[in-house]
């Protein structure tokens, strides 16, 4: 099953754009040790969200994120940063985030904590891999507001340990949780996930609602 598929009949709100492709968050580590290995796997779930047509949104920051927006742009596809600064001023000279490969940058002046909320509210779904405390934190963001998550296995640092996060947590926010060590294979799973719980109340909502919106009389 793909994004452009609801039970294996393609719908056509979805085909003719009348509400925004699947965005996919990527979040991960921006700095430290992260190993090859795990930069390969990033780089190809990038490629993955974009060959499937989704718009892949980061923290605008270096390390994992980026390889996953390296990774997308070889595919040609569309990527979003949510950057700290205030402007691109900040972005570069404050936060020395990267430029390369985004199609649009929004900048938040919300600092690298305060940003997280923005970041993980532009996605439906939300994809970790490696991480630090900054990534604990977007994962605490995106499980209490009951995102679709997916964990990329083996990657290292947080990731590897959020299940036990999660049982440590004891509490059912509706938030639900996939994990694969294989990104095409995470993927799927996030697909069906994002086709079964959003999906047929999006085509609700617009089945009745006039696309271009309404004006205030």
């Amino acid at each position: 099953m793909t994004f452009f598929e609801v039970g294996k009949t393609k719908h056509p709100l979805v085909i003719d754009h009348l509400f925004p492709k699947m965005p996919v968050g990527v979040m991960g580590s921006a700095g430290g040790d992260i190993p090859q290995e795990v930069m390969d796997r990033v780089f190809q779930l990038g490629k993955e969200i974009a060959r499937r047509g989704y718009v892949l949104i980061t923290g605008a920051c270096p390390g994992i994120p980026h390889e996953a927006v390296k990774g997308a742009k070889s595919e040609n596809g569309f990527v979003v940063g949510i950057s700290p600064g205030l402007n691109m001023e900040e972005h570069v000279l404050k936060y020395r985030s990267p430029t390369w490969g985004y199609d649009a940058v929004i900048y938040t002046g919300s600092g690298l904590m305060g940003r997280e909320i923005e970041n993980i509210r532009s996605c439906d779904v939300v994809v970790f891999a490696g991480g630090r405390s900054g990534t604990l934190g977007e994962f605490a963001i995106a499980y209490d507001e009951a995102k679709i998550i997916g964990v990329l296995q083996g990657t290292g640092g947080i990731t590897d340990h959020l299940d036990k996060v999660v049982s440590y947590i004891e509490k059912q926010s509706g938030a639900v949780v996939a994990a694969s060590p294989d990104p095409a294979e995470l993927l799927d799973k996030l697909e069906v996930l994002y086709a079964e719980r959003l999906l047929p109340s999006y085509i609700k909502l617009v089945e009745t609602h006039n696309p271009h919106g309404e004006m205030d009389v």
